[in-house]
């Protein structure tokens, strides 16, 4: 009984359209700072190496490396700091979390990048000069 209640309040905090990441991509997650009473955005670039949570309660923690040294920070996915989430590259990952970069250095923390498949309508269509000459050839004999 309490679920449908905790739905029903958390509802007008989600953002409507959520960005859609997923774990091993590289983000550029875009807060809002306030300095003062000016505002402005700051960029944090970065691998997201994990997800926790649901619904308003979402978090993404997202690492990066400052000057040689780890930098890791969790962001509320549904908070209103964050403006926007923009997926820069995806990469291949098998894993839930990607806790094992915090023990990598140089270019063992990479990730292998994810192709991203085109529709039947945006492919080139192959050539197939050799394939139809060897049925001709067979056809004959």
């Amino acid at each position: 009984m309490s679920q449908p209640l905790m739905n029903l309040v958390e509802q007008p905090y989600l953002k409507p359209a959520p960005p859609k990441f997923e774990i091993g991509d590289t983000v550029d997650v875009h807060c809002r700072i306030l300095e003062g009473d000016k505002e402005r955005i700051q960029l944090f670039t970065g691998v997201v190496i994990g997800k926790s949570g649901s619904g308003s309660r979402e978090m993404f923690t997202v690492r990066r490396i400052v000057q040689g040294e780890g930098v890791e920070r969790k962001f509320p996915l549904h908070s209103p700091k964050i403006a926007d989430i923009v997926v820069k590259r995806s990469a291949v990952v098998r894993r839930a979390k990607l806790y094992f970069l915090r023990d990598r250095v140089g270019k063992a923390v990479r990730l292998k990048e994810r192709r991203v498949e085109r529709t039947t309508e945006e492919k080139p269509k192959a050539k197939r000069r050799g394939r139809r000459r060897k049925q001709a050839k067979t056809a004959e004999e």
